[in-house]
């Protein structure tokens, strides 16, 4: 009986310690599985309810261990700050000329780190079908933002409707209106509510992605746009995916614009952001 009771005893030890080994062994698989599957968040401000192409990013970045987490604000006003500030990381949603004008407003450190797409810029109008059937003293809503209004006021020089002062270069205002036949009155709002005064303004410029979001094509319903036609890589109103300053060499943010300029994110652009051109190689 004492045998026994020692042999017991020996085989419990033995089993305890296999037992133990085993446990850290799945601890430890376990803890490489953890680490193998973490994921680096990035941060992505967007404007608007099309984003179908970052959407796809989503899934593609998540396969190379980048958890790409998207932003949505309510205005143009926003991301900027956002970015800045360190609330995100990257934003995407405006041309290059915007963020100019942000930087050199609000004091902001943020620069393009990739180019995306360049939408073109339309006037509308629920009340009549050509810009020559505005009267004098109709109403034109326009963006109160300094490079989209500028933008907005160069589509009515196009449209031959009003002069501009062409010292004022891209980001030209209400002041640098030099001539204007038909009186037309200018109405300044937030980009965003344009679509809605259609039905009280004789026309209204509306940006490409408000466009989209209120079911109004930019290319068949404009009574006049100022398209996109040749891509100058110049052009102040390409749109950029940004970065704060000092993070504009960051690797993960630079694996973010490689995934973003291939020809899937091209062809999700064309299908989705009606109007607009990719204008990245890939």
């Amino acid at each position: 009986m004492k045998l026994l009771g020692k042999a017991s005893l020996l085989f419990l030890g033995i089993a305890t310690v296999l037992l133990a080994g085993c446990g850290k062994e799945e601890a430890k698989e376990q803890t490489t599985a953890s680490a193998k599957t973490e994921l680096k968040e990035v941060k992505v401000g967007l404007v608007g309810e099309h984003n179908e192409e970052w959407q796809y990013l989503q899934k593609q970045l998540e396969s190379k261990g980048i958890k790409l987490t998207l932003v949505k604000f309510a205005d143009y006003t926003l991301p900027n700050r956002a970015l800045n500030d360190g609330e995100i990381d990257l934003n995407s949603f405006q041309h290059v000329a915007f963020l100019k004008a942000e930087n050199e407003q609000k004091g902001f450190h943020n620069v393009g780190i990739g180019d995306t797409l360049i939408a073109p810029l339309g006037l509308f109008s629920k009340k009549i079908k050509s810009v020559d059937e505005l009267k004098d003293g109709d109403t034109i809503a326009i963006p109160n933002d300094v490079t989209n209004g500028g933008r907005a006021l160069k589509v009515l020089e196009l449209a031959g409707l009003i002069k501009l002062n062409p010292e004022a270069g891209y980001t030209p205002g209400v002041r640098d209106i030099t001539s204007n036949p038909k009186n037309i009155k200018i109405y300044e709002v937030d980009a965003g509510n344009t679509p809605s005064l259609l039905p009280d303004v004789a026309g209204a410029i509306i940006n490409n992605n408000y466009c989209v979001d209120n079911g109004i094509d930019p290319i068949k319903d404009p009574i006049f746009s100022d398209g996109v036609g040749k891509v100058d890589p110049d052009n102040p109103y390409i749109n950029i995916i940004a970065a704060r300053e000092a993070d504009k060499d960051n690797p993960l943010y630079k694996e973010v614009v490689k995934a973003y300029q291939t020809k899937e994110v091209a062809d999700i652009i064309i299908k989705y952001h009606v109007g607009s051109v990719p204008v990245f190689k890939y």
